[in-house]
């Protein structure tokens, strides 16, 4: 049995019913209720036949990423394990629908555990194959147009069919899809206030810091900004959240990197276009995140890392104090992009979210960020974003 929160057992307690929405802010174990859930309805509970269990993600990334908690808690000796997507894995895999459906034949004797992502959910549906559960992960990504059918499809096929995210997406507009549309994704079951978590030490609140920077011409001089807020802040572990691949590639090319290197830093980037680089080498990207979660328990290592919106959402990365956005955001990705950082980590007393402003963009964006931070963690509200046109 795993040990968890009673705000955990709590969302247990509500998944009794067979349908419905989790809303808990980022860092409170979401995916650990999952897991303990899944454990109960396929090994404790009685029922007739072997169980089928589907986990969707947003990414390939956080597919690969929640196969690794999700069988480090669960023996592999015990279910049988499908990944559908495109990405590389070592247990089986297929977005083919026939493949899918002899994959499931074969193994109808046992209890079965499938990976997948928004974007491979419909070939699952085109299987054809009985599916008991289905937890969403970030499950507002869920409203998206090309990923909204498959999920309807299991909210009337599948048994059980949950929806777990800090940030859910509403829409007023009779076009497009929103979680406030109860037959789709039922009733609110569990939300989960960030205060009192704050409280308890499980997460830590935020402290935006808006760094006003003189400009001639709107030039920035993005390195110097870099360096200098690092010199301001004066944290080991930061996540850069950069405007666009080309501005990664020319920050990796700079000057920065020579005065990162005289202050101590190593410096790591991921794009979808690129791949992935720690100190000027190219590695895989298993090699990036093993090597990035590493150097997050390290206390004295110091490390920055570039990226878009890669590591905006749901995937784990320990150890990081302070992001640094360069970029506008929405009311989703601003609050995912905070969750990044408020996880504990020794004594760290909170987690630094630094915004430049020099144009409207930058107070745009700091203005956002505050009402984000309000809503979140003063009022104990979610932030949702609303579709209404």
């Amino acid at each position: 049995m795993l040990k968890l929160h009673p705000h955990q057992w709590d969302i247990l307690l509500s998944m009794k019913a067979n349908k419905g929405q989790i809303i808990s802010p980022t860092g409170s174990g979401k995916t650990l209720t999952m897991i303990e859930d899944c454990k109960r309805y396929m090994f404790n509970l009685k029922g007739n036949g072997n169980k089928t269990v589907v986990v969707v993600a947003p990414r390939i990334l956080l597919a690969s990423q929640l196969s690794n908690e999700f069988l480090q808690r669960i023996n592999e000796d015990n279910v049988k394990v499908l990944h559908v997507h495109s990405g590389e894995t070592r247990h089986f895999s297929s977005t083919n629908a026939d493949t899918i459906k002899q994959w499931d034949k074969d193994n109808c004797r046992y209890n079965k555990l499938i990976f997948t992502t928004y974007h491979s959910l419909h070939r699952l549906k085109e299987s054809g194959i009985n599916v008991d559960t289905v937890y969403y992960d970030e499950s507002h990504n869920s409203t998206a147009k090309n990923f909204y059918p498959a999920v309807k499809h299991y909210s009337e096929a599948a048994n059980r069919s949950y929806y777990f995210t800090a940030t859910p997406k509403h829409s007023y507009t009779n076009d497009k899809a929103g979680m406030n549309d109860e037959k789709v994704y039922g009733k609110v079951l569990k939300q989960v206030s960030a205060p009192k978590l704050v409280d308890k030490g499980i997460i830590l609140s935020p402290k935006v810091i808006v760094k006003k920077i003189e400009v001639q011409d709107d030039n920035v001089n993005v390195p110097k900004h870099i360096i200098d807020t690092l010199d301001e802040i004066n944290v080991k572990k930061v996540l850069v959240c950069a405007r666009s691949t080309k501005q990664i590639v020319s920050l990796a090319s700079s000057n920065m990197v020579g005065d990162l290197q005289s202050r101590g830093y190593s410096l790591l980037y991921i794009t979808a276009k690129t791949g992935a680089f720690i100190d000027g080498k190219k590695v895989s990207r298993d090699k990036f995140f093993d090597v990035l979660n590493t150097w997050g328990k390290d206390s004295d290592k110091k490390f920055i890392v570039l990226h878009h919106s890669i590591l905006s959402e749901g995937i784990s990365v320990r150890g990081l104090e302070a992001a640094l956005l360069l970029r506008n955001m929405d009311i989703i990705t601003l609050s995912q992009t905070i969750g990044r950082v408020i996880r504990t980590n020794g004594d760290k007393k909170h987690g630094l979210v630094v915004v430049p402003s020099y144009d409207k963009v930058g107070i745009s964006t700091a203005k956002k960020l505050n009402n984000v931070v309000e809503t979140i963690f003063q009022k104990g509200e979610a932030a949702t974003q609303i579709v209404r046109r």
